[in-house]
């Protein structure tokens, strides 16, 4: 059984947690899944069965889509309201909708973001959380990340929350997102509340929750090929043979960009190719062969 599924992931479950009740409804060893999400986290998790394992390196890149509720007025050391509290201010005032707005612009684009310590990110070879966890000081690189959406939906003065919708890139922190919109208005901010709401292709419209899943079975399936957010390549049907053998096909289509592609051959998929466009050839990245 190849494909991949749509899972809805509660709160209090760990990514790892569903991979195992999946691999039990499945009656599955070779499954995988692709974005990890916090336990304290809910949203969409895409999960692989089968040989779409193997496919799930190129959904790593994935745009994501979120909805965030931030709270204002004390900030924890983990970013959301699972850690201790480090900072505090009593009777947070939140500025008017139109100031807001004006604040949230600042972080449309590309940005530069530090990562929570509590995150998977690996320090000397050890995760950032692990570290954190044992006391130990955790130094990390801020990077550049890009957001394309930050909307505002909601605003409670009398609490003050906000409730907002992101669309992100890949290695995107909502915590730390959280924290520098509440680091900009002056006030300590914390993440109180996360859904994710988009992976790629994958969306809340056609997820299953585990218990839909359970009873759904095989017909939550996607084709491995339908699940990759990836263009596609036409081969000539002589080379089926030559790109499962690990065979280049020469290609000088100059509209053709460098990168990644899913290559079919008569509207049967084959696997990943990667075209290098000074070479004029079109790699077997990964092959799919029938079974």
């Amino acid at each position: 059984m190849d494909g991949f599924i749509n899972v809805l992931k509660p709160t209090g479950l760990s990514s790892h947690d569903v991979i195992d009740i999946v691999r039990r409804i499945f009656k599955q060893k070779r499954v995988g899944h692709a974005g990890t999400l916090d336990p304290a986290a809910a949203g969409i998790l895409p999960v692989a069965l089968g040989r779409a394992a193997r496919l799930v390196e190129y959904m790593e890149g994935a745009d994501k889509s979120y909805r965030a509720e931030i709270a204002f007025g004390y900030a924890t050391d983990t970013g959301d309201v699972y850690g201790e509290v480090v900072e505090s201010v009593e009777n947070p005032m939140l500025p008017s909708e139109e100031e807001l707005r004006r604040v949230l612009g600042q972080f449309v684009g590309e940005i530069e973001q530090l990562p929570p310590a509590y995150s998977a990110i690996k320090v000397s070879g050890q995760r950032a959380y692990d570290l954190a966890r044992q006391g130990a000081a955790v130094e990390i690189k801020a990077r550049t990340v890009r957001i394309d959406r930050l909307e505002l939906l909601r605003v409670d003065a009398a609490r003050a929350r906000i409730l907002l919708d992101v669309d992100c890139a890949k290695g995107t922190y909502i915590r730390s997102l959280c924290t520098d919109i509440g680091a900009t208005m002056g006030l300590p901010a914390t993440m109180r509340f996360l859904l994710r709401t988009r992976v790629g292709g994958f969306t809340l419209d056609d997820s299953y929750t585990l218990e839909e899943l359970a009873e759904a079975g095989a017909d939550a399936l996607r084709a491995p090929d339908t699940a990759l957010d990836l263009p596609v390549y036409e081969l000539d049907p002589q080379r089926v043979r030559a790109f499962y053998s690990g065979l280049s096909t020469s290609e000088r289509r100059v509209e053709l960009a460098e990168g990644v592609y899913r290559v079919y051959a008569e509207g049967v998929f084959l696997g990943i190719g990667r075209y290098d466009a000074a070479a004029h050839e079109m790699y077997p990245a990964k092959a799919f062969p029938p079974v």
